[in-house]
């Protein structure tokens, strides 16, 4: 399979830009789980339970997480290639926390 190249794409969450390089043929599905995890975070941020950006972070992927997990209550695993994008998904938004995270320090 032959993949177009990585270009940065800027995902807006919680009020901050995040710049994550990702493969064109894979821009909409970032945008689109940027926006699922943007409207997870501020649900949590807006019942004013949870203080920092970073507990609500860890809150939202629990929360994610659980969702997951149960959608397949019969199944006892995620299907693999849907595992694998998640998995991908999940290492571009960690390199991106992490790149800013050193910005910011």
């Amino acid at each position: 399979m032959n993949r177009s190249s990585n270009k940065g794409i800027t995902v807006h969450i919680l009020e901050k830009e995040y710049l994550v390089a990702c493969p064109e043929d894979e821009q909409h599905d970032l945008m689109r789980s940027a926006d699922y995890l943007d409207r997870k975070m501020r649900e949590i941020r807006d019942a004013g339970k949870i203080v920092g950006s970073d507990r609500i972070a860890v809150m939202a992927a629990l929360n994610i997480a659980h969702e997951l997990l149960t959608q397949g209550e019969g199944s006892n695993l995620l299907d693999p290639v849907v595992s694998n994008r998640l998995k991908g998904i999940q290492e571009k938004i960690e390199d991106a926390l992490y790149k800013s995270q050193q910005i910011e320090i």
